[in-house]
C-alpha cells in the first residue's frame, strides 16, 4: 500500500515536472524565434539608408517620401514587443512601397546595378523576415495552447507563464494588390 502511494507521487512529480519542462522549452523557443524575427529587422533598418541615398540621387525633389522613410524606420527601431514592432514595420512596408513607386517613374534608376542589387537584398530580407515571423508565430501559438490547455494551466499560472502576442500585419497588408491597366 505505501509503495503504490509512492508509486502515485513519484509519478505525479514526474508528470509535474514535463509539463513545467515543455513550458520552459516553448518560452525559451518562442524568445529565440523573437530574437531572430529582430535580427532580420534590424538587417532591414540597417539596408534602408543605402537604398534611401541611391534613389536620392535620382529623385531629389522626393523629399516628403525619404522623410517618411527615415521617420518610419526610427520608429520601428524604437519599437519593442511584437504588437509594436508589427504596428511599426507596416508603416515602414507603406513608406519602402512608396519608394519604390518614385523608383519606378525613373528608368535610369531602375537600370542601376546597385538599386538593382539594393531592391534583389532587400527582397531577400523580407522574405527571411516572413519566415522568422511564420516560426516565431508558430512558437507563440504552441506556447499560448499549451498555457491555456488542461492541466498545464494550473501548472503555467502557478508559475507565472504568461501568452505572447503574435507578430501580426496590418490589415492592409492582406488585402490583394490591386493590378490596373
Amino acid at each position: 500500500m505505501v509503495l503504490a502511494v509512492l508509486a502515485v507521487i513519484v509519478l505525479l512529480g514526474i508528470f509535474l515536472i514535463v509539463m513545467y519542462n515543455s513550458l520552459v522549452q516553448l518560452r525559451v523557443r518562442s524568445e529565440s524565434a523573437w530574437s531572430d524575427v529582430d535580427v532580420q529587422l534590424k538587417r532591414r533598418h540597417d539596408l534602408i539608408p543605402n537604398l534611401v541615398e541611391t534613389v536620392k540621387g535620382y529623385a531629389a525633389h522626393e523629399k516628403s517620401t525619404f522623410e517618411d522613410i527615415a521617420k518610419f524606420r526610427s520608429m520601428a527601431m524604437q519599437a519593442t514587443g511584437p504588437v509594436d514592432k508589427a504596428a511599426a514595420e507596416n508603416q515602414l512596408t507603406g513608406a519602402l512601397k512608396s519608394l519604390f513607386a518614385v523608383a519606378e517613374n525613373y528608368p535610369q534608376l531602375q537600370a542601376s546595378q546597385e538599386f538593382t542589387q539594393l531592391q534583389n537584398s532587400l527582397s531577400e530580407i523580407e522574405d527571411a523576415i516572413q519566415n522568422a515571423r511564420r516560426y516565431y508565430n508558430a512558437v507563440v501559438r504552441d506556447l499560448n495552447t499549451k498555457i491555456q490547455s488542461f492541466p498545464t494551466n494550473i501548472l503555467a499560472g502557478m508559475f507565472g507563464f504568461q501568452q505572447k502576442q503574435f507578430f501580426e500585419t496590418a490589415a492592409a497588408d492582406r488585402e490583394p494588390v490591386a493590378v490596373k491597366f
